[in-house]
């Protein structure tokens, strides 16, 4: 039996403002047996095999959920043309990013859509690649848990065929590709709601509803891509699990997500990469004056949307479009900007933990004695210091 013995950590786990100090917490072949004060170990047995570390200055947290991630993907600013760079090497870049958000201290990534592609490591048939991935690395501790969502589901004209989505022109169309994906595997939907027509929804809120009555009797959730206000609505009023992005939510639409439980998944680290890019690269796209402008007026939005959905009531969780334009493992930057948007440190740290388990359905982002040892050690207080999230020093279930 290997035993690890954490001794003088505190403790941060997302659902209190206060920090708990002066702890000891047992892992016994990656269970947590036991979390208590450090005067209360009790008889900790033989001390072979037995590793005692040394915890002083450090803070356990839960292992972390990225709610919005595409695992398949590389980021960076070309992120749009390395989506077509074929199976092989995306399944390369998955490895590297899986690798990435276990040492950042994520646990669970929920994938949210990656290309539709025989699978070169398994030989099974076309479908989206993280749903392999999510097979193979159930076993591995230097990887996260997987759940995907399979590839996009998208309207004619809207994602480009490099994407190599599915794509409906009616709405008896779009049902059959969601259906298709759950019996390919997909642990949920992906609606995308930004649609060619950028001052419409290209599914109504009656369409969506086949997708989500449909999908909800098979027991699966759907969620839906949303950075306008009109396919947020859509997919809110159609019944979906949870909206991504939300750039444009206004007070109607928020007061109804939280009537309904609606998630809102937050990605404002997307704004700050574009930023970036407008400096560390030559690309037109992101170095011209009247972008810079409309990403100014965006990313205001979008703060504006997470500070508004927040005092509604909507339930957030943290995610970082990581593959997208965002590099893998860069959850921690999204909690400081949800503290800029407005919530406490301990509720942006629950968005990146337990509530990102609750968009799961499952027990991930939470701790309990006899669970799995499924948490890291930051360096300093992430309920004073959001920043300490960066500072990871050991990952837990890695050993």
């Amino acid at each position: 039996m290997s035993r690890t013995l954490f001794r003088e950590v505190a403790l941060a786990d997302g659902r209190s403002d206060r920090l708990r100090i002066g702890l000891s917490a047992l892992v016994e072949d990656g269970r947590l047996a036991w979390l208590r004060p450090m005067d209360d170990e009790g008889e900790l047995g033989a001390a072979d095999g037995l590793e005692v570390v040394d915890a002083s200055g450090g803070t356990i947290v839960p292992g972390m959920v990225d709610g919005h991630s595409h695992v398949t993907l590389p980021g960076g600013a070309h992120w749009i043309d390395r989506i077509d760079d074929g199976p092989e090497r995306l399944l390369t870049v998955a490895d590297r990013n899986g690798r990435l958000l276990t040492r950042s201290g994520v646990r669970w990534a929920r994938d949210v859509g990656s290309p539709r592609y025989p699978d070169p490591a398994d030989g099974s048939r076309s479908r989206a690649l993280a749903l392999g991935l999510r097979d193979r690395w159930r076993a591995d501790p230097s990887r996260p848990h997987i759940v995907a969502a399979g590839t996009w589901l998208d309207r004619s004209g809207t994602l480009p065929p490099a994407a190599h989505t599915v794509v409906a022109e009616t709405a008896d169309e779009l049902l059959a590709n969601a259906v298709g994906q759950l019996d390919e595997g997909a642990d949920f939907l992906k609606l995308y709601l930004d649609g060619p027509d950028v001052d419409a929804s290209p599914w109504t809120a009656a369409e969506v509803e086949r997708v989500t009555t449909m999908a909800h009797a098979r027991g699966a959730r759907v969620t839906a891509h949303a950075t306008r206000l009109t396919g947020a609505r859509a997919g809110v009023l159609g019944g979906v699990d949870s909206i991504e992005h939300g750039d444009e939510l206004d007070a109607e639409l928020c007061a109804e997500m939280a009537r309904r439980g609606t998630f809102l998944v937050s990605t404002l680290s997307v704004f700050g990469s574009w930023r970036g890019f407008g400096t560390t690269t030559g690309v037109p796209r992101f170095t011209n004056d009247e972008f810079l402008k409309r990403l100014a007026e965006r990313s205001e939005k979008a703060r504006t949307s997470v500070g508004l959905a927040h005092r509604s009531g909507v339930r957030i969780a943290a995610g970082t479009d990581g593959g997208g334009s965002v590099r893998a493992g860069q959850l921690a930057g999204e909690v400081e900007l949800l503290v800029a948007a407005g919530l406490e440190p301990w509720q942006a740290l629950g968005a990146a933990t337990w509530c990102g388990g609750e968009l799961l359905g499952n027990d991930a982002g939470a701790l309990w004695e006899g669970g799995p040892a499924d948490f890291f050690l930051v360096h300093g207080d992430p309920l004073s210091d959001p920043a300490a999230l960066w500072r990871v020093w050991r990952v837990a279930w890695e050993g």
